[in-house]
């Protein structure tokens, strides 16, 4: 995996355990499915989306009896900038 993310240039910083191009869009990690929707429906001039690590609570990382994390789902430009899509 790390070939495929350096390949598409994906930051450090930004990295999580999945890769995924979708629709041209770049999806790291474990950004939950209404998110890509948007992202879909909206197309905001960006190279993806990203929740990085794997945050309790993210899609697939729930664990019985535990209190889901607050995380945040990132947009990220060409040259790594990022902004707050959505939180939880």
């Amino acid at each position: 995996m790390g070939a495929v993310k350096s390949r598409h240039a994906i930051p450090a910083a930004l990295e999580a355990c999945h890769t995924a191009i979708v629709e041209g869009y770049l999806i790291e990690g474990h950004v939950p499915a209404k998110d890509l929707r948007r992202l879909l429906t909206e197309r905001p001039d960006v190279k993806g989306l990203s929740v990085p690590g794997m945050p309790v609570g993210s899609p697939g990382m729930e664990v019985p009896g535990r209190e889901a994390e607050h995380y945040d789902v990132l947009t990220f430009d060409e040259e790594g900038r990022t902004s707050v899509f959505s939180q939880y």
